[in-house]
């Protein structure tokens, strides 16, 4: 059998076997690359409002032009919406045209977020794809709402969204719950973006050890499409002031291997949030970590094997790596700062951080940094403290003349 022949032959074995698995493409909904996005979101509403019932897989299959759909979809518990894709970082390729081919959602609503998920829902291996953003001009910049949110009328519980890649998304994962309808266990893996707003995972009131695994922003996140976002823009997204992740009203995160480039900061642990972040990269940040806490039982924080490239967005007395204050406790362990100029955005002329580490406030709270390299600041320590409460101790660390640097503050 020639190969072509081959694999065609295996695909179709294998969609058959999914399809007698409970797995249906949504083609069979009339959910086509060919039709308007109005009526494939009439469409595919019906496909998951089927699925529902009994818990049924649906297969967006791989096209050569996208599926244009409307927002306002709601995914209802137990439906799993699944394409081919691991993430896709630069665009898969389509082979004369500036688009990305497979299992992708193209998006143009800017009224609705485009999905919103509810209990028990899983959303896997899908490009979105918003065709009418800008790449180049500031001042284009569409503010589309999210493309992917928790339920803002029930308790979802036990959402997993992995292997998903964004072109042009403003706003990928709003997952600010409320207090009455607070969200649990919700999982993020795998995921590929650049948000225009600067937000890609944001996250409240969501209970009971919510993951954020191996997620990847990055201007370059269209290469293979239109190109890699201007100077520009990522200057404009940078200019907004926010976090690529934000994390509060949590019980015990667990946050692994994120990256982030050129948004103003890298993560924000808010004030009602613990848990443990290891293993991350917050490159051309204003900020990269803003740790705060509203008491001094559980507002807890473990940070460990990270760096972070502080150089934009502000004069460079406003530009520090961490940022500590409220209330708690902050362990850094081998967590290193070093800056430098970098061509993809506007840096500082100074092309360093202020500091290392910044504490304030008026409320006591403890600190602890072991095995950090801490350089290219501009202070001549590599601590700022402006509260007066608070007790901070240093060991195993080497400031910018790469000198040991053993210190106590208290």
């Amino acid at each position: 059998m020639k190969p072509n022949l081959f694999l065609s032959f295996l695909f179709f074995a294998c969609f058959s076997v999914l399809q007698a698995a409970g797995e249906k493409s949504i083609q069979d909904f009339d959910v086509k690359p060919g039709n308007s996005a109005a009526v494939n979101k009439v469409n595919l509403q019906k496909a998951i409002d089927w699925a529902s019932a009994s818990g049924a897989a649906l297969f967006v299959e791989p096209s050569d032009e996208p599926y244009f759909v409307d927002g306002g979809i709601i995914l209802k518990k137990n439906v799993s919406l699944v394409g081919v894709h691991g993430p896709t970082h630069r665009g898969t390729v389509h082979a004369t045209k500036k688009q990305p081919v497979g299992s992708v959602f193209a998006i143009t609503d800017k009224d609705n977020a485009f999905i919103t998920v509810e209990t028990g829902t899983q959303i896997k291996g899908i490009q979105f794809w918003y065709p009418e953003q800008t790449i180049k001009d500031p001042a284009a910049i569409i503010p589309y709402k999210a493309t992917i949110q928790v339920s803002q009328t029930s308790r979802a519980q036990g959402v997993f969204l992995s292997c998903l890649t964004f072109y042009g998304e403003y706003l990928a994962f709003d997952f600010n719950a409320t207090r009455n309808n607070a969200c649990e266990l919700m999982t993020f893996e795998h995921c590929y973006g650049y948000p225009l707003s600067g937000e890609f995972i944001r996250m409240d009131y969501c209970y009971d050890v919510p993951r954020i695994l191996h997620c990847h922003v990055n201007p370059a996140a269209q290469r293979y499409i239109g190109g890699q976002y201007s100077r520009a823009v990522v200057d404009a997204v940078i200019a907004k002031k926010t976090f690529a992740y934000t994390i509060n009203h949590t019980d015990n995160a667990q946050i692994i291997d994120l990256f982030t480039f050129g948004t103003y900061g890298g993560i924000l642990l808010d004030s009602e949030s613990y848990g443990q972040l290891t293993n991350f990269n917050f490159d051309c940040v204003a900020v990269g970590i803003l740790k705060r806490g509203s008491n001094t039982k559980n507002r807890n924080w473990q940070i460990a094997q990270g760096s972070i490239i502080a150089n934009t967005g502000e004069k460079v007395e406003n530009i520090h790596p961490i940022i500590i204050e409220g209330q708690g406790h902050t362990s850094l362990s081998n967590v290193e700062a070093f800056s430098g100029g970098n061509g993809a955005l506007t840096t500082v002329p100074e092309n360093q951080s202020w500091d290392f580490l910044l504490v304030r406030g008026d409320k006591k709270l403890t600190v602890s940094v072991w095995g950090s390299r801490m350089r290219n600041y501009v202070s001549n320590s590599p601590v700022t403290v402006e509260n007066k409460q608070a007790i901070i101790y240093l060991s195993g660390c080497f400031d910018k003349d790469e000198n040991l640097y053993n210190k106590t503050f208290n």
